[in-house]
């Protein structure tokens, strides 16, 4: 991926280091070990952190890392120039459309981390927080993602940012409001199937912001393609429940099959039109 030449994002904080006081919301350890089950499972913990916003504390505030910073920590300078495109992306796709588009701010954190939503956990991967609308991430997943998801690769890296600013766009369109409320009304199995329809939205909606930094800025290299696939994949309920040993569940599923994942971000891609990704139609 080219993403040296680009443009660095000022929405960067930097909390990795500090010491997250105080308690997990929600119930201490019996709600660690709840998120960690689901990140494993593949379950979306951002509705449980949700869950957990009442009495919360107030969130952590890091610096914000100066240019010299990046150019010292080549992975936070890539993570920098690629919210810089999620921004440029989104900003002209929703002035296409008449509206504004308000920028997210991504918290770089290490171990965990408070959020609006509750206490973040590194185990439960990168998220996104509709109630302070940041999205949040340990790099040290991307170690993860080479390791036990074999899914290397910088693309692959910036495939995870841009599904979770995915999210962002659709806190900021009223889509994510609308399926929370409609699940509360539901069975858990229908409420799970809502949630597919809203992870595969956000793949495709990476899939876009893949398609316009590349017509803006060529930043597609030889098997990038391949590697967000790959990671898209990975991450697939189906290939997450049968590597854990357990039996396929359909009903259990919170993000989709890895077929899913990787058609809705492939869709994204040859088209570069969000109109495309109505995972709901």
């Amino acid at each position: 991926m080219k993403w040296r030449g680009g443009r660095r994002s000022s929405n960067i904080e930097d909390r990795r280091g500090q010491r997250t006081g105080g308690r997990m919301l929600g119930g201490g350890i019996g709600t660690i070990a709840l998120v960690l089950v689901a990140w494993y499972l593949g379950i979306d913990p951002t509705p449980l952190l949700e869950g957990m916003q009442s009495g919360g504390q107030a969130s952590s505030t890091g610096t914000r890392p100066s240019a010299e910073d990046l150019k010292n920590d080549p992975l936070a300078d890539m993570v920098s120039v690629v919210i810089a495109d999620t921004e440029d992306v989104w900003t002209e796709i929703f002035a296409e459309q008449g509206q504004r588009y308000e920028v997210p701010t991504l918290v770089m954190f290490t171990g965990s981390t408070h959020s609006a939503c509750g206490t973040g956990q590194a185990a439960m991967g990168p998220f996104y927080c509709s109630a302070d609308k940041n999205a949040y991430i340990d790099l040290s997943f991307y170690d993860q993602m080479r390791t036990r998801f074999k899914a290397p690769g910088d693309f692959a890296q910036a495939y995870v940012i841009a599904h979770e600013i995915g999210h962002h766009v659709q806190n900021l369109l009223g889509v994510s409001g609308k399926v929370h409320s409609m699940k509360r009304q539901m069975s858990t199995a229908d409420g799970n199937a809502l949630s597919v329809r809203l992870e595969l939205q956000a793949d495709c909606f990476a899939g876009v912001w893949a398609n316009r930094a590349n017509r803006a800025r060529s930043i597609l290299e030889s098997g990038d393609v391949d590697e967000a696939l790959n990671a898209a994949s990975a991450i697939g309920d189906d290939t997450l429940q049968r590597q854990s040993g357990r039996a396929i569940v359909p009903e259990s599923f919170t993000h989709g099959t890895s077929a899913q994942r990787k058609k809705w971000f492939r869709i994204g891609l040859d088209h570069g039109d969000p109109d495309r990704c109505n995972t709901f139609g």
